[in-house]
């Protein structure tokens, strides 16, 4: 009974992190040699994914190679969470084409998306990642007083915070985590704020997004403004550390 609960648990945990992991891990089960099983039934799915996921109205982002547009790191794209509407990544490889224009050089890189099947499937732990109609953008950070591509502070590009004044309260019922046991950890990368600046206005200005999400601590120090900007409200994470954008 133990043994099945627990099966049943890894193939939850699986479906909730990778969408498709949960049926690879099932089918593993079959096998006796069960990890090298999952890997190799977990890989084929993957790469059947970008094959069949256009079928049903989803297509990947690139994640190798040094396009303008790119998926941050290939975790994200083993976890299979690269996936957007076809709509979406036109949009991205618009505004990535008119960040190369406004700056040469610069790469959007994208954080989480959305997996590849069903609308309302939850891309935990984002609130909204559910239909493909929305995507994180990494921020942009110099070194050395130098724009770097791909350069984050953190490993995910998640959870390094640019610090700023905010009305919002601690609450254990909320998911706005300050995380700050694991800010020292980070490299103290300072923002570009030129391309920062210039990624807002683009996104902004294109019709077909609709929100744009980032606090408002930044919204006033980088001088930017439009009804498409806004703040995300203080139950949801924190978006002093990316951008969020929905069509």
């Amino acid at each position: 009974m133990l043994k099945a609960l627990a099966q049943f648990l890894i193939i939850g945990l699986l479906t909730v992190v990778t969408q498709i992991g949960g049926l690879a891990w099932a089918l593993a089960l079959l096998a006796r040699r069960r990890w090298l099983a999952f890997a190799l039934i977990y890989a084929a799915l993957s790469a059947a994914t970008l094959w069949i996921a256009p079928l049903t109205g989803r297509v990947p982002l690139p994640c190798l190679g040094e396009a303008a547009l790119k998926v941050q790191t290939p975790l994200y794209c083993m976890l299979n969470r690269q996936y957007v509407v076809p709509e979406l990544k036109a949009a991205l490889e618009d505004h990535a084409a008119a960040m190369q224009q406004a700056h040469p050089g610069t790469q959007v890189r994208v954080l989480d998306a959305n997996f590849p099947f069903l609308d309302g499937f939850p891309l935990l732990p984002h609130l909204s990642h559910h239909d493909g109609r929305k995507a994180d953008l990494a921020f942009y950070y110099r070194k050395d007083g130098t724009y770097q591509p791909g350069l984050v502070r953190s490993p995910l590009g998640y959870f390094a915070f640019e610090e700023g004044p905010t009305e919002c309260m601690p609450s254990w019922s909320s998911m706005r985590w300050d995380m700050r046991w694991v800010q020292a950890l980070w490299p103290d990368h300072p923002l570009d704020a030129p391309r920062m600046r210039t990624t807002l206005q683009l996104l902004s200005e294109d019709a077909r997004i609709g929100k744009v999400f980032i606090e408002p601590h930044l919204v006033q120090s980088l001088g930017v403004s439009s009804p498409k900007i806004r703040f995300q409200g203080c139950r949801a994470a924190r978006h002093d550390d990316h951008i969020h954008l929905q069509l």
